[in-house]
């Protein structure tokens, strides 16, 4: 049994395939599926390809579900009337879940950056850096486009450490000290993405 990520970055494709694995194996699925990361180079590429990728995918027998992950931040192809968050996330899914044509595909989302989901736990970063969190951190999807996740690490990292935040490394490392229960509880788009994985899981088990 597989699962495919379709992910906009190489951040997601090195750090999430075992993150989810470690939130999967607290609920008991035994044996856990495979999960593979195809990196898309790009929301824009994304949307452009998810169609063709997914059908290519879904040839494999092994392959239970797609799920394509895109931040909520840089999305591209939005129309001006969708303003709010779920609007442009709805938009969005709709458009790509049409455009594939398969119940076994699913679109999800990070609001508003993948990071967002490391601010859910300040322990995993350095003492400096966490004392420089803004009140706000402590709900990570209000983290928004203003100063979205990654850009608040990167002032974050040069001011406490004097170094810059690197998102493919330490964006990596954090994920392995993420606790992903903690992630779930406190970042709703996440948690509807992990509850729809497992029903997927679940339901090619039965």
């Amino acid at each position: 049994m597989k699962i495919i990520l379709l992910v906009e970055g190489e951040t997601e494709q090195k750090a999430l395939p075992e993150f989810f694995r470690r939130w999967l194996q607290g609920r008991h699925v035994d044996p856990l599926p495979a999960i593979s990361a195809v990196n898309a180079e790009g929301c824009g590429n994304h949307i452009k390809e998810c169609a063709r990728r997914t059908e290519l995918h879904l040839k494999n027998p092994d392959v239970v579900a797609v799920f394509g992950l895109l931040d909520v931040y840089g999305a591209n192809n939005i129309p001006g009337h969708c303003r709010t968050v779920d609007e442009k996330c709805d938009y969005l899914r709709q458009l790509l879940e049409r455009e594939v044509g398969s119940p076994k595909f699913r679109q999800h989302f990070a609001v508003h950056e993948l990071e967002a989901w490391l601010l859910s736990d300040p322990t995993i970063f350095p003492p400096a850096v966490r004392k420089g969190l803004p009140a706000k951190a402590a709900r990570p999807e209000t983290v928004n486009s203003t100063e979205p996740p990654s850009k608040l690490l990167e002032r974050l990292y040069r001011k406490a450490t004097k170094r810059e935040y690197k998102k493919r490394v330490d964006g990596h490392t954090l994920f392995t000290r993420l606790d992903p229960n903690l992630a779930y509880a406190k970042c709703k788009a996440l948690a509807a993405l992990l509850d729809d994985m497992l029903a997927c899981v679940r339901d090619a088990r039965a």
